[in-house]
C-alpha cells in the first residue's frame, strides 16, 4: 500500500465516541478502512496503519506485556514519539488492562542530563511499573530508569521477543484509561487520571457538538501525543469516530511549518489544530517561501489552543 488510508468508509456506519472503552472504540474502527498515516519531515509517507492492523498488532503486544509479568491496573510509561509504535503500545495497554502514561520527548529540558532527570521524576510520579520508548532514546531511557524498581523497560521493538500469554485482559468500563500529565508550564507536570467514561464523554461532546464531525472528515496534526490536544484531539478522538489521521513529526514542524499546510491540502483534511505560535510561524514562513499549490478550502475546523492566544 502506497496511498494513505482513505477518508470515506466502506459502508461502516459512523459512531461518534459512544463506546464503553477505548478498546471497544478500536474494535469498531477496525471493521472499516480508515487509519493513521505517518509522514517524515520531508512529507514522505513512512507508515500506513489502518485501524484493523493497529488492533491486531495492539492485541498481540498486549499479550506480550502481560507475558512479561505486568498486572492489569499497573501503569506503563510511554515516551510519546509521533509514530506507529506509540499508537501500538498505547492500545496494547488498553487490551492488557494497563494504564498508559504518555511521557514527553526531549525539547526544552536543558540538554541530555536535564531531560534524563526530568524523565526520571515523571516515571516516579506516574508510579510506573514499566517504561518504553523509541530506539533513538534507548540509552537515555536506560539512564533515567537506572535503580528504579521496574518490571521492564526498553524499546517497543524489544517486546517482539517477549513471552505471550494466551488471553488479553480488557479494562472494566469504569477503570482508568490513561494518565495525562499537565503541560508543566508553571510547575512540574502533574499526572491526571482519566477514566474510560470521562474520556468517552469528552470525546463525544467535542466531536458531536464542537467539531460536528461527519463521515467525510479527515484530520491532520503535528501536535505531540504527550499533550492533551495531540493525544485526545488527533489520536484517540479520531479512532473513536473512525476518522483517518495524517501525522507529521512534532520536531519537524518548526523546521518546515508549511509542510503542515501542504499536507492538509494534499489529502484534503478538514480538521486541524495548533497553538497560536504555529499559525504565526506559518504566516512568517509564507512571506518568504512559496505557497503555490496549498489549497486549504477543505479545512473547515481550524482549532487554536494550548498556549496564550495573542491578538
Amino acid at each position: 500500500m502506497t496511498e494513505p488510508t482513505p477518508t470515506l468508509q466502506n459502508g461502516l456506519a459512523m459512531r461518534i465516541a459512544d463506546f464503553g472503552t477505548l478498546a471497544e472504540a478500536l474494535d469498531y474502527a477496525a471493521r472499516g478502512i480508515t487509519g493513521l498515516n505517518f509522514y517524515s519531515g520531508k512529507g514522505e509517507l513512512t507508515e500506513i496503519l489502518p485501524y484493523a492492523t493497529l488492533r491486531s498488532q495492539a492485541v498481540a503486544l498486549a499479550r506480550r506485556l502481560l507475558g512479561m509479568g505486568l498486572k492489569p491496573g499497573e501503569r506503563v510509561g510511554l515516551l510519546a514519539e509521533s509514530d506507529g509504535d506509540f499508537a501500538r503500545a498505547f492500545f496494547a495497554c488498553q487490551y492488557a488492562g494497563l494504564v498508559p502514561a504518555p511521557l514527553p520527548l526531549p525539547a526544552a529540558f536543558g540538554g541530555k542530563e536535564g531531560y534524563i532527570s526530568f524523565l526520571r521524576r515523571m516515571i516516579q510520579g506516574a508510579d510506573a511499573h514499566a517504561v518504553f520508548g523509541p530506539a533513538v532514546l534507548a540509552d537515555w531511557l536506560a539512564e533515567a530508569v537506572q535503580g528504579l524498581n521496574l518490571r521492564c523497560s526498553g524499546t517497543i521493538s524489544e517486546l517482539n521477543n517477549a513471552p505471550m500469554v494466551d488471553e488479553t485482559s480488557l479494562p472494566a468500563p469504569e477503570s482508568l484509561a490513561y494518565l495525562q500529565f499537565s503541560s508543566g508550564s508553571t510547575r512540574f507536570p502533574l499526572g491526571v487520571a482519566i477514566t474510560q467514561p470521562a474520556f468517552m464523554a469528552n470525546a463525544h461532546y467535542m466531536a458531536k457538538y464542537g467539531l460536528q464531525v461527519n463521515s467525510s472528515d479527515r484530520c491532520t496534526s503535528w501536535l505531540p501525543f504527550y499533550h492533551d490536544m495531540g493525544l485526545v484531539g488527533f489520536l484517540l478522538m479520531p479512532i473513536a469516530c473512525q476518522i483517518s489521521v495524517d501525522i507529521l513529526p512534532t520536531r519537524e514542524f518548526a523546521r518546515r511549518p508549511l509542510l503542515w499546510l501542504s499536507l492538509i491540502a494534499r489529502n484534503k483534511a478538514s480538521i486541524s489544530f495548533s497553538p497560536s505560535f504555529g499559525y504565526e510561524l506559518c504566516t512568517r514562513r509564507a512571506q518568504t517561501a512559496t505557497t503555490e499549490g496549498i489549497d486549504l478550502s477543505s479545512w473547515r475546523r481550524a482549532g487554536i489552543g494550548g498556549d496564550m492566544i495573542r491578538p
